[in-house]
This record gives C-alpha cells, structure tokens and sequence, in this order.
C-alpha cells in the first residue's frame, strides 16, 4: 500500500534538479532577495528536524506545538513533524499567557517551540503542562531548534502513514466555552492540496508570493501546499507590507490575501495594470470580499479576485471558477463546490433547502476533519445523522450552482481574516471588577471588514474605564481580539426571553467605522 503521508506526496514533487531556488526570502520593506533556499536544503534540512524528533523518543502521534514567527525554518519545522509522523499544532503568535496555557494543557503536545523573547514566560507553562522538551525558533531562524537539529543525518526515511491518521490540530472556537482542537489527517490535507493544485491551474512555472501568516488554514496549508505539490517557486515575506507584494508583482504568477490586504494594496498608486501584467491568479478568503473591494481591484488591475471559502475544519470547500469556461468569477459569493466536496443548504428543521433559500449550510468530502480533539460530545453535535458537517454559517445557493454566504450563525467576528469569538472575550470583561455584563459585537469596518467592539453595563454603584478595560484585555488576549471601542452603558438591549438582542446593538454601532 502506498504511503499516504501527505510529505511523500510533497516529496515526490521535488524537482530532478534539487539546486533549483525553490524559495527568495524578501524584506517586506522593499521587496528585495536577501536569501534564497533550494529544494535540497528542504530536504535535508526537513530530515535533520524529524530526525531530531526520532531522537527525542515521542510517542506514536505525539503532538508538536508551535507558536513561532514567520520563517523558512518554521515552515520546514512543519514539514518535518509531517516527514516524522508527528502531529503538529500551530499556534497564533498573538496567543497570550491564559490562552496557550488552555492550548498545552488540552492538546498535551511533547514538544514545544517557541520565540526567544517569549520563553521566560511559555517554558514555564509548557513545563507545567508536562511538556518533556522545549525549544526557540526565531524570525531569523535562529534558535536552540536549529542548534540541535544541525547535528543530525541530513538523510530520513519518510514515516508511513495511512490517510486517516492524524496530521495537524488546529484550535478553532465556538461562541460559547473553550476552543476547539479540528483534527485533520493526511488524508484531508492531500485531498485539499491536491484538488486546488488542478483546480486553480498551477505548475512549476508558478511564483507565489506568500504574505501570509502561517499558523493557520490559509498560509500554512492552502498557500504552502500548492508550492509545495506543484515545485513552484515562493517569494517568502515574513509579513505583509505593500512595499514588499508590489515590488514583486512583476516576478510573480499568484498572490494569496485576506480582504485587508487587497484593500491595502489598492490603496497604493503604485497597484496599476502594468504591474500585474504577469500575474495569473490573486485569491482572497479567510473573511469576506466586499464587492466594492472586488470591482476597484479589477478596474484598477484588470485582473479579477478569485474568491474561495473554508474552515479551519474543513480546508476549502467552495472556489469561484479558474477557467473562464467553467463560468465568471461572482463577485460576492464564493462559487462552486470545489471537486469531491458536497455542500448543502438545510432549514433549522433539517429539510433541504430550495434554490436562492437561506440556511444552514453543511459539506462533506475527504477534506472535511474527523472532528474535535477531545471532544466526541460536541463531535457527534456538529454533523448530522448523515455525516455532513454543520458550518455554522449561513448561505444560499442559487440556479447556477454559485454558494453565497449571506451571514453566520450565531456571532462569530471576523476581523482582518482572523476568527474573534465574543464569548471568548466577553468572559474576560465579565471578570472585571465592577463589570455586571458585556456584550462583544463586530461592526463593519473599511480596512479589517469587521471591528470587534464591546458594550459594557457597570454594577450598581461601580465607575467603569473604557481605556482601561482595554489595557486589561490586552494583557489577556490576542491584540487582535480585543475591541476597537468600548462603551460604557446604563443597560442591554433585549428580547421578552430576556436574551441580549446583539443585532439591535449591531445596527446602533454600524456607523461607527464609516469614513
């Protein structure tokens, strides 16, 4: 039986010519090459990490956690963990002291990588946790990581694995309690990889500007995957900047975004026709495209924004078509169900809906998770008694075939492409002295597409600080869940069931971001 590791099928992807640049690190400053890495150094130096995890005696499926910044090497750490039949977790480098304590201790990883200037204050956690070893990784790729791994065979025989074995958790919440570990599989990352490596037309020839984060759905698994299963090549940016993409455009094929950067980009004079002349395909996803941003780009670029949706869950489900043939790329939905993949949309009574009717929408597919690490309860309550996956968002489907989102199920905040749950956040506020309750809204928002705002009603007698429940929080959370605003209020609006009516909120504060 062949190997389904998902690293194999990266590894046979490597070209004849191993001394082919495979990556150009560039400074996001200005754009210019400062280092280049070819496909003999991700091989050997891939080897020498699961080499390094082989030493450390883990345990079958042992978990590896990462909360690193951006570099090659954490890519190759990544494809490492892969190659040694680990699993790996990515951690979002804004995860704050109470949120990777809750990470460690549910995912129990053996291994922990973390920044130098973060150590003093992880390694503790880690080490309370039981984490057996702990390692650094800096943006420069320089750490005790690499200081450990250069003294290992640069040689490694890829570890077998069948295609529902474990890959990579990755924790995504839910409105109410703590957040949820999606397991994924080599099976559901390949499948994915796989699929939009043919759906989206790439080849060797391709050059990806990769802008993008790395410790979720988007730049570690749909960006890097179709570099890597296509021997492309990737112009790696440790962060976005304007100056960076478009100093590049002009040696590009592809660029991958969230709407901020499109409406970052669009911003810049220096975005015209001329410099995309050799691009083939921008993508934009992980939060929606506002049909405003969509029709500049393409009056400014003459290039049309393909739009795709996905979950953490999930990896991709939907595409706008690549080929012109296969129909126009709709600005506002997200297209059609991408090869293998079934989508659905079901009224709260479970019956099917008709074409253009609002509801749930469900998928399955071999790309769609197991489900929840730790969590068979909550499992069994996402997907229906006929295995789809519940998404949680709201959609339609019209007599083309094209699926819209039109909005989500209960209150999830996306905010510059990341996931903001208001439970989350609102149990923090509700910590506060003082703080009788709060309820955490997202407002529309011309350059994050929403804003994460909190509405706060004091305790009787208590004086509440707006700018001060805004520094507490930001020792707590990740900077990009804390609100933009908050108000301090008499009371909360609500219905006769005495729920707080979020949406009335919602269209009080709506103009508030307006330019």
């Amino acid at each position: 039986m062949p190997n389904a590791n998902l690293f194999a099928a990266v590894h046979e992807k490597f070209p004849a010519d191993r001394s082919q640049v495979a990556i150009e690190v560039a400074n996001p400053g200005d754009g210019e090459i400062v280092r280049e890495i070819n496909w003999q150094e991700i091989d050997q130096t891939s080897a020498q990490l699961a080499n390094l995890l082989d030493s450390l005696g883990l345990a079958p499926g042992a978990r590896v956690a990462a909360q690193t910044e951006k570099s090659v090497e954490a890519l190759l750490l990544y494809l490492a963990v892969l190659r040694a039949g680990y699993v790996y977790l990515p951690l979002n480098t804004a995860y704050q002291a109470g949120e990777i304590e809750y990470f460690i201790g549910d995912a129990a990883p053996s291994v922990f990588v973390c920044s130098t200037r973060n150590y003093a204050w992880t390694e503790p956690i880690a080490r309370r946790a039981g984490v057996a070893h702990v390692f650094t990784l800096d943006e420069d790729g320089i750490g005790t990581l690499i200081d450990a791994a250069v003294t290992q065979p640069s040689t490694h025989r890829i570890a077998t694995k069948q295609a529902d074995d474990l890959a990579a958790i990755l924790y995504t919440s839910g409105t109410t309690g703590r957040s949820k570990g999606a397991m994924l599989s080599h099976g559901n990352l390949r499948s994915n990889a796989e699929t939009l490596v043919d759906y989206w037309g790439w080849s060797s020839r391709d050059v990806l500007i990769h802008a993008l984060p790395i410790f979720h759905v988007h730049g570690l698994f749909v960006a890097s995957h179709c570099f890597l299963l296509s021997g492309a090549k990737l112009i790696w940016l440790s962060k976005f900047d304007v100056n960076g993409v478009i100093a590049n455009l002009h040696r590009a094929t592809v660029f991958m975004g969230v709407p901020t950067l499109y409406v970052r980009l669009l911003a810049d004079a220096r975005l015209t026709r001329e410099a995309c002349a050799k691009m083939r395909l921008f993508v934009a996803g992980s939060a929606p495209l506002l049909i405003e941003t969509f029709n500049a780009f393409r009056e400014r670029t003459g290039q049309t924004i393909l739009e795709r949706y996905g979950m953490s869950e999930t990896n991709m489900l939907c595409s706008n078509p690549y080929l012109e043939a296969d129909g126009p790329r709709r600005g506002g939905t997200v297209g059609f169900p991408l090869p293998g993949v079934g989508v659905r949309v079901s009224s709260d009574q479970g019956a099917r809906c008709g074409i253009d009717e609002i509801g749930g929408i469900e998928v399955r597919g071999p790309n769609v998770f197991s489900g929840y690490w730790r969590m068979p309860e909550k499992t069994k309550e996402e997907f229906t008694a006929d295995g789809w996956f519940k998404t949680g968002d709201v959609g339609k489907i019209d007599a083309s075939g094209y699926v819209t989102i039109v909005g989500r199920s209960k209150d999830l905040i996306i905010s510059g492409g990341y996931n903001v749950y208001p439970a989350e956040i609102e149990g923090y506020i509700n910590e506060m002295s003082g703080v009788a309750e709060s309820a955490v809204i997202g407002v529309p928002h011309p350059d994050f597409g929403e804003a994460v705002v909190a509405v706060v009603v004091a305790e009787s007698g208590a004086t509440l600080d707006a700018d001060a429940i805004v520094a507490l929080l930001k020792t707590k959370i990740a900077n990009f869940k804390v609100p933009k605003r908050v108000f301090v209020v008499a009371d909360l609006p609500r219905n006769a069931m005495g729920k707080v009516q979020k949406n009335l909120l919602r269209e009080s504060y709506k103009p508030l971001f307006e330019r």
